[in-house]
């Protein structure tokens, strides 16, 4: 949607107002109130840097300009267009990226700097990566734009900079040489670069047809995706999988032009939901529908972007994959489809402070056509997760959508065993059932007496394939966060001692070629899997008077998973005992579902080792 629009030649008539002009095309266009810091922005990028590189004779008058576009069904907004033809006769956009920084220092973050916005210093994406991002947002989803082969270039101007000595640095150079940056000064250069795709103007009708275009991948983005999963067996689906797929499919061609779909899948661990999720993305973009794969978690889109590295363009992956706080403020179905991973970790609200929007599951279903929630009730392991079918079922009702159930019964980690599952949820009392013939000749599972020994045997595992993990209950403190000599989990009497992988490459641990040297835990190994995992129980599980118990006191006190618990003990404290009780045994059951080949246990307390290995020698 688009807020301000004129020709070059009005833009300069307008621009000594040009930030009450832009203020109120904001608030009749795109419905926004801003603030003072924003309206003062304008006056300076605006009314003062743009208007001296826009008063030339080497950017036609008739050229159009475009300000504050906001890219469709997402918060971001592009600074500064400007739209002709170029020498060719083609249509052409110049993106500008507009910025008033003038203090920069590196950033420890790829493709970022630091500098001070909103009365700090913070990492900011570098404005040349956040220019190139919106070009090429445009160019692989604004329908008009694609299927005119438009030539779009990109640049951000930092207008109150002085040194560039940063900013082009030659760790930026990929995103740099995408989208030029330019500083102070740079006018002649910046106009160049503006004039290079703009030799003649097209009024303000081609920004009128960007407005309008519908939101659609391009057909070679859809290629891409399409051809990263075609003849890769571990991707095909079967039974319930391939049913539950077309389902989202036919939901999502209904949801064209009828009533908006909402669809709820059950799963347990290893039923394929993700898999389902991602060829479901690839389908319904194959028919250059606009849809996003959703996750709360970090770390399956981490290890996805990571896989996907040599076959989708980084900028390309995060059009595509996104995390669950997306969607506060995105317009009413502003998406085809949004397929919803791990649907059991959606919260309230949304934001590194949870301070965004009102419920995640509420403004999924009113920002898509298809809103697609793939759920395990017994996969919620935070104090703030809300994903319950009712909840999603009661959004779903007051957006008068239609509803369809489906359940995936078929499992295929563990061996494939669905006993395993079952055995394991009524040992932990998830979901307590006698229905269920498990015996490890199907599954190798196994509880050792020795840490060192669970150590020494998921080492040995790893050499294959690098697809052996050592996770935890979250019942030791990160103290290498703050010391790097130290050593978080300690078991004293066996001389044990391992790091927490807590560190820089956290959300990609489960992939990364020395991640046996480290304790996973919940945060970054949910939705993922590995062929072998060694789980280390804490005492946050043991066994009083031979029943199965949970002690909350004892999950470490950096255990954000339990922020809340505290409070809600004193308030109400039978409730808080209760899902304090269900976040630690669904925790556990996540932990040791996560093995495709093989499940080791160790348990810091003997008792709880010994009323496992009981139930276990009675199958």
């Amino acid at each position: 949607m688009l807020a301000y629009l004129a020709t070059k030649g009005q833009f300069l008539r307008d621009a000594p107002n040009i930030e009450d002009k832009v203020k109120d095309a904001v608030f009749k266009h795109l419905n926004l109130r801003v603030g003072p810091a924003e309206y003062n922005s304008w006056r300076n990028s605006l009314g003062n840097a743009m208007f001296h590189i826009m008063n030339t004779d080497t950017i036609p008058d008739d050229a159009a300009v475009a300000v504050e576009y906001r890219l469709n069904g997402r918060k971001f907004r592009i600074d500064f267009m400007v739209g002709g033809t170029d020498s060719s006769g083609n249509e052409s956009i110049s993106i500008i990226e507009l910025k008033q920084w003038s203090d920069i220092k590196f950033s420890d973050l790829t493709d970022h700097v630091r500098t001070i916005v909103g009365g700090g210093v913070r990492d900011e994406q570098h404005p040349s990566y956040q220019a190139w991002s919106y070009l090429s947002h445009l160019s692989n989803f604004n329908e008009y734009a694609y299927s005119n082969q438009m030539n779009i270039n990109a640049s951000a101007y930092l207008h109150n900079c002085l040194n560039a000595q940063i900013v082009r640095d030659s760790r930026y150079n990929e995103i740099t040489s995408k989208a030029p940056v330019y500083i102070k000064g740079e006018i002649e250069a910046l106009r160049l670069h503006i004039s290079d795709v703009i030799h003649h103007g097209v009024e303000t009708d081609l920004f009128r047809e960007i407005d309008a275009a519908l939101i659609r991948p391009s057909k070679q983005l859809a290629d891409a995706v399409g051809g990263m999963l075609e003849g890769k067996e571990e991707f095909v689906l079967l039974d319930d999988q391939k049913t539950a797929l077309e389902r989202i499919i036919e939901a999502t061609n209904v949801a064209q032009d009828g009533q908006k779909q909402v669809l709820i899948i059950n799963g347990g661990p290893g039923t394929g939901k993700s898999v389902i999720s991602i060829n479901a993305l690839a389908r319904i973009t194959s028919d250059r529908l606009n849809a996003r794969y959703v996750t709360p978690n970090g770390s399956p889109r981490k290890v996805y972007e990571s896989k996907l590295s040599g076959i989708i363009p980084g900028d390309t992956f995060k059009h595509l994959f996104t995390g669950s706080g997306s969607f506060w403020d995105s317009d009413e179905d502003a998406y085809d489809a949004l397929i919803v991973d791990e649907s059991h970790r959606l919260t309230m609200k949304s934001g590194f402070m949870k301070n965004l929007g009102e419920n995640q599951i509420k403004e999924i279903i009113n920002a898509a056509r298809t809103s697609v929630f793939f759920i395990d009730e017994a996969q919620r392991v935070t104090w703030a997760d809300v994903g319950e079918v009712r909840t999603i079922e009661e959004a779903a009702e007051l957006a008068e959508a239609n509803v369809q159930h489906l359940t995936l019964d078929s499992q295929f980690r563990c061996g494939g065993s669905d006993d395993f599952l079952a055995w394991l949820d009524d040992t932990l009392g998830v979901k307590p059932t006698q229905d269920h013939y498990f015996s490890t000749e199907r599954f190798d599972f196994r509880i050792f007496d020795s840490v060192k020994e669970l150590e020494a045997t998921i080492r040995d595992q790893n050499k294959e394939a690098n697809k052996a993990r050592l996770v935890a209950g979250y019942c030791w403190e990160w103290d290498s966060k703050n010391d790097p000599e130290k050593f978080d989990i300690i078991i004293p009497d066996e001389k044990f001692k391992m790091k927490w992988n807590l560190n820089a490459t956290s959300q990609t641990w489960i992939i990364e070629p020395n991640s046996v040297n480290e304790v996973g835990c919940i945060h970054t190994c949910q939705g993922l899997e590995v062929d072998y995992v060694g789980v280390i129980v804490g005492d946050d599980l043991t066994v009083v008077d031979g029943e199965l118990m949970t002690r909350a006191e004892k999950r470490a006190k950096s255990d954000k998973s339990l922020k809340g618990y505290r409070k809600a003990l004193k308030e109400s404290p039978i409730e808080a005992e209760l899902k304090a009780d269900e976040i630690i045994r669904n925790t556990y059951r996540t932990l040791m579902t996560r093995g495709m080949k093989g499940c080791y246990l160790y348990f810091v307390d003997k008792n709880t080792s010994q009323y496992f290995k009981n139930l276990l020698s009675t199958l």
